[in-house]
């Protein structure tokens, strides 16, 4: 009686199992279906920019072929609590040496010239040259510069201003002198955590010859404001001086540590004694190397991290022109960014280090181009978004095969430097590599950088374009574009959701075959 019992409440629940699996696969199929859409449509974002203004001219001279003055050598600064107020400064080469900044209040639609002040006792005020500039984390905006004298234009003391009343580059107060004669290659640099605290950087030279430094006791030196640039520290040596070192720069992190990277140029007395006499020909055939150092006491000591000891020279240079490194700061992360020639001819290349300079991991090649290319991608400038986005422009010639006419590229990395996005180009028309100072003698000069900032939502660059010029002329402007960035956090989140979804349809799916094959008791 119970067997018999037991057999009509069986039957039932097995003739259901073929609707259960029914309905089991057809939400599996449904999964699959949502988790695949979804994922199209993340895809469908994409990580390209989309460049929104380009070829903005900077300085009011660019559309008058009469104004051939030569604007090169561009830092562009955001201020912290105005994200649409940008400050350019940049150096002037030609027909005279000087200087020049400008300033934006729309994100760089539109660009006005302000006026470095000039100290008092100085030769003329057009002899102020190579400024640089750092936003402080309050909004002021300081202004580093040297003044030239002598028939030989050489440093005669390196200043400090600071903007009055915080306007961003408006009006200024007073310049403040650093240090005395024989300061090259300025930078400055303020403390993200600390908003009255500078640094800066400067290689000095003890002798100065007509294209060169005689000798090489020209250490890289760091002098600390503690007051806004009210005052100034003694100078402290980063480096050994009898080491042949140029274009230092300098970032602080969220915690204080001071930054520097710098080229050391080795054996190089070609560029670095002034031996070609600023004519062009084949580069220095040895190595350079890039190195960091790092303080953590406010630049009262340092300690120095190899970068890279087999860096090959792409070309003759001026030493006190150098084209720069590029380095930020993102956190514990280091980014230190160069061009050479190892690959056969001119790459840009990333450099990472996820312990806070004290290791770097080997170079990413940034330019998304086969190992056959034959043209220069070079000088590079490195800006890190709010997000971790890392942003590298820089001059591009891949445009054109006879590695002449330069564009200007952006590319991003979402890996924290470990690969890139495909390429897009900033400027909307090629121009002249040959356009420069010293281009007669077939060493002419673009600068020694681009500048960068990165938002979360744009990038703004800005860079010395040669289109207005000619090789008689030298004449050179600033433009600027901006490039909007897609948005990653909706990318991300779409994508993370199609890969769950898949994988539970999947399961589903699996689960289901699983108990179609399991036998019926």
């Amino acid at each position: 009686m119970t067997a018999s019992a037991a057999t009509p409440t069986a039957a039932p629940e097995r003739a259901s199992d073929p609707g259960r699996r029914w309905l089991a696969g057809l939400l599996a199929a449904a999964l699959l279906a949502l988790g695949a859409g979804l994922g199209l449509v993340g895809m469908s974002l994409g990580t390209a920019p989309r460049v929104v203004e380009a070829n903005t001219p900077v300085n009011a001279g660019a559309a008058d072929p009469l104004d051939i003055t030569a604007h090169n050598s561009p830092t562009l600064v955001a201020d912290p609590t105005d994200a649409d107020r940008l400050v350019v400064v940049n150096r002037i080469d030609t027909p005279s040496f000087s200087c020049a900044l400008h300033t934006s209040t729309d994100a760089g639609q539109t660009w006005a010239a302000s006026q470095i002040p000039f100290p008092a006792g100085e030769e003329r005020p057009e002899r102020c040259f190579a400024p640089d500039a750092a936003f402080a984390a309050d909004g002021t905006l300081h202004v580093s510069f040297v003044t030239l004298a002598g028939r030989g234009n050489t440093p005669n003391a390196a200043w400090v201003a600071t903007s009055a009343d915080a306007d961003g580059g408006v009006s200024f107060g007073e310049p403040v002198q650093v240090t005395g004669p024989g300061a090259f290659q300025l930078r400055l640099a303020a403390d993200p955590a600390e908003p009255a605290r500078l640094y800066l950087s400067w290689v000095h030279a003890g002798e100065v010859g007509p294209l060169g430094f005689p000798g090489t006791a020209n250490p890289v030196r760091v002098a600390r404001s503690d007051d806004a640039g009210a005052t100034w520290t003694d100078p402290v040596a980063v480096t050994d001086p009898h080491r042949r070192v140029l274009a230092p720069t300098s970032v602080v992190g969220d915690d204080g540590t001071v930054y520097t990277l710098y080229l050391d140029v080795g054996d190089d007395r070609l560029d670095y004694h002034g031996g070609h006499e600023g004519r062009g020909g084949p580069a220095y055939p040895g190595p350079w190397r890039l190195l960091l150092a790092r303080s953590s006491d406010g630049g009262a000591t340092w300690t120095d991290t190899l970068v890279d000891d087999a860096l090959v020279p792409t070309g003759r240079v001026v030493a006190f022109f150098p084209p720069s490194p590029s380095l930020v700061v993102d956190g514990g992360r280091v980014y230190a960014g160069f061009h050479d020639a190892r690959a056969g001819d001119a790459d840009v290349w990333v450099w990472t280090s996820h312990d806070a300079g004290a290791t770097f991991a080997d170079p990413v090649r940034v330019p998304d181009l086969g190992a056959e290319d034959a043209t220069d991608q070079y000088l590079p400038a490195l800006a890190v978004a709010p997000g971790g986005r890392l942003d590298v422009i820089y001059y591009d010639r891949r445009a054109d095969p006879a590695n002449i006419m330069n564009e200007v590229s952006l590319q991003s990395s979402h890996d924290h430097g470990a690969s890139f996005t495909p390429s897009v180009r900033l400027s909307d028309r090629a121009f002249d590599s040959r356009v420069g100072l010293g281009s007669e003698r077939d060493l002419p000069d673009l600068g020694s950088r681009l500048g960068l900032v990165a938002t979360d939502r744009t990038a703004h660059a800005v860079w010395a374009d040669t289109r207005t010029g000619t090789q008689a002329s030298n004449k050179q402007d600033l433009a600027h574009a901006t490039a909007a960035m897609p948005a990653t956090s909706p990318r991300r989140l779409l994508l993370g959701a199609s890969v769950a979804l898949l994988l539970a349809g999947l399961a589903l799916l699996a689960r289901t075959a699983t108990s179609r094959r399991r036998p019926a008791p």
